[in-house]
């Protein structure tokens, strides 16, 4: 949360939506990170979820999703469609306080 760059991470569900693993996809700049669905769909198949929860800081505070945010969560949620894994949420987090896409009803 109170990290100087930002941090992808990602969590993996099992069928009644408890952890079963938490992993650091990537670790970039104060402006950004690069977040591979590729990779984070090998590791949710590898440890057989069914779901699976992403979340990144933003040092900057601002808790506003950028277009690459956006855009990234569309491909999860599309590949996740086609691989049986559910993308439940994206969430950002900033100054104590997150966005989450579920809830803002962009899932």
């Amino acid at each position: 949360m109170d990290l100087p760059h930002e941090e992808f991470w990602v969590l993996l569900l099992n069928r009644m939506n408890k952890v079963v693993k938490m992993k650091r996809i990537s670790e970039g700049g104060v402006s950004g990170t690069v977040a591979d669905p590729k990779i984070i769909y090998k590791l949710a198949l590898e440890n057989l979820a069914t779901g699976v929860i992403v979340a990144h800081n933003h040092p900057s505070g601002n808790l506003k999703p950028s277009q690459s945010d956006i855009d990234l969560t569309r491909k999860l949620k599309e590949a996740g469609k086609f691989l049986e894994v559910q993308l439940l949420d994206h969430l950002i987090i900033a100054n104590r306080n997150y966005f989450s896409f579920a809830d803002e009803g962009l899932i």
